[in-house]
């Protein structure tokens, strides 16, 4: 593998950097079509699991209410049932003082309806309440599911539209790397990274490095189209290449990004 790389001469080492780069550019505008849909995917995937996990509680809240109503229910007859029994047993008293001690008591437990009827009209307002909140999370999730399912759907269309593609040419990138030596992968990968289009290896346009306003000095765009070493931007430290060989190579690149179109 090291042995391939020392016979290239430079102007080999410079059109396979530059079909390097070309392959990895169109890998990245694969991957750019994907764009944020995975995290898309992945955001959405969070939000449908914190609705529902949400709709759960509130539902639990609903029928801890539900269940304290009817236990105050059920309170208010066992309060109903003892005066009753008070009223009952004040036909049967001897003396007033026990009669009084038996008024207190039936005022006592009519004092405990009218406060569980008020926590009964008070945990109604909040099951409406509720039920109106547990509606909207609802329809708030099904809105989630349903864009959801859009994007993955949208998502799978894609992968299975690229896949193909991107392994092909992942397994191409892998090739062109081997017949380079390490010296000059390291530089374009470590160009790749620091720039934003991923742009290592570029042609000279209208005398300036494509995507560069500097003016490349006529003495130097003549030390790059000759071909005899590898020269890199002063501004950008991108690798330069002259626009004859890019379009040379831009030509075959095509014909093998073609059999995808």
């Amino acid at each position: 593998m090291a042995t391939t790389a020392k016979e290239l001469n430079v102007e080999d080492k410079l059109r396979a950097l530059y079909d390097l780069q070309l392959i990895d550019t169109r890998i990245d505008e694969i991957r750019n079509v994907r764009g944020e849909l995975p995290l898309e995917v992945e955001d959405l995937e969070d939000e449908v699991i914190g609705l529902s996990t949400r709709l759960d509680k509130l539902k639990n809240e609903l029928e801890v209410v539900e269940d304290s109503i009817r236990n105050k229910k059920s309170a208010i007859e066992e309060h109903k049932e003892s005066i009753k029994r008070y009223a009952k047993q004040q036909e049967s008293v001897r003396n007033n003082r026990e009669f009084n001690a038996l008024s207190k008591e039936v005022e006592f437990q009519e004092l405990e309806i009218q406060l569980a009827e008020k926590q009964i009209r008070e945990m109604k307002a909040s099951i409406e309440h509720k039920k109106e909140v547990i509606s909207q999370s609802k329809e708030k999730l099904d809105t989630k599911h349903s864009h959801l399912k859009h994007k993955k759907a949208e998502l799978e269309d894609i992968m299975n539209e690229t896949a193909k593609e991107e392994g092909f040419l992942a397994e191409k990138s892998a090739q062109y790397r081997e017949n380079l030596e390490e010296r000059l992968l390291g530089a374009y990968d470590r160009i790749r990274t620091s720039v934003r289009n991923g742009l290592a290896v570029v042609s000279i346009e209208r005398g300036a490095s494509a995507g560069s306003f500097f003016t490349i000095p006529p003495q130097t765009q003549v030390e790059i189209a000759s071909r005899k070493k590898i020269i890199t931007d002063e501004h950008s430290g991108r690798i330069l290449i002259d626009n004859v060989l890019a379009q040379e190579e831009r030509e075959k690149m095509d014909q093998l990004f073609a059999e995808f179109k």
